[in-house]
């Protein structure tokens, strides 16, 4: 696959960039030889490779899955300048 300049301005243009016409021609050699770079990489065999997510093999930390109410509605509410029962108490305004 090639990049020509009209679809160099044309992604430039869906991305809202501005690029200038000796910009176009510049960029135009640059994606070429990105796209070569990706259709080498295209070609090495990564069958039987498992997926990873880091380049050290490591277990992901896990907390356990429980359910809680957190036992800290006291405590978000104990900066509140007026609360009944654990709940925030506000004016109420009418205009």
């Amino acid at each position: 696959m090639s990049v020509d300049l009209q679809t160099v301005k044309r992604v430039a243009r869906l991305a809202r960039i501005a690029v200038s016409e000796e910009d176009v021609e510049r960029m135009t050699g640059e994606l070429n030889a990105i796209l070569g770079f990706v259709e080498q990489l295209n070609e090495v065999d990564v069958s039987g490779v498992e997926p990873m997510t880091s380049v050290t093999p490591m277990e992901m930390k896990k907390r356990q899955d429980a359910v809680t109410d957190g036992n800290k509605a006291a405590d978000i509410v104990a900066n509140a300048p007026a609360t009944d029962e654990n709940f925030f108490l506000v004016p109420k305004v009418v205009e």
